[in-house]
């Protein structure tokens, strides 16, 4: 069995450390974009056009992104798309879906942590603090303790 996972570390955010220059840099980019989020049906993307714009709740004139909204086909297609692959899933075994958990996990913790806690602050108005928290420790720790227990 794989070791008992650590608590992933709360980092600070101090001034002037790296994860707060780090993290200053992502929301300064994610300021000057508009993202389009479509639907993702069976790895697709599907615009629908029924868009609800995504703004910072601090400042509503500001929009973030563009969220294209599923409607009752889209909503069918999804569910048979899960269905569908329900088998596969299975298949691949436990210790498969244990890495592919872990591996999230650890590209979380790393590589796409800055941009988690800015969208999180962004689109919630959290602080650093609360975001490294909700956003990023407690999902990273969901899925490491997950896996561990499921073995």
């Amino acid at each position: 069995m794989a070791d008992y996972p650590d608590n992933e570390p709360i980092l600070s955010y101090a001034p002037g450390s790296v994860e707060r220059l780090e993290l200053q840099e992502e929301m300064d980019r994610q300021m000057c974009e508009v993202v389009e989020i479509p639907c993702i049906i069976n790895g697709v993307e599907v615009f629908t056009g029924d868009i609800m714009p995504q703004v910072i709740p601090h400042k509503h004139g500001h929009v973030l992104a563009n969220v294209h909204l599923a409607g009752p086909e889209e909503m069918e297609a999804a569910c048979d798309a899960a269905v569908n692959a329900q088998m596969d899933w299975i298949a691949i075994g436990l210790e498969a879906r244990c890495a592919i958990f872990e591996r999230a996990a650890d590209l979380l913790a790393t590589t796409w942590r800055a941009k988690a806690n800015a969208s999180t602050m962004l689109n919630q108005s959290k602080t650093a603090f609360q975001a490294e928290i909700d956003a990023v420790c407690e999902l990273v720790d969901f899925w490491r303790f997950n896996a561990y227990y499921a073995r």
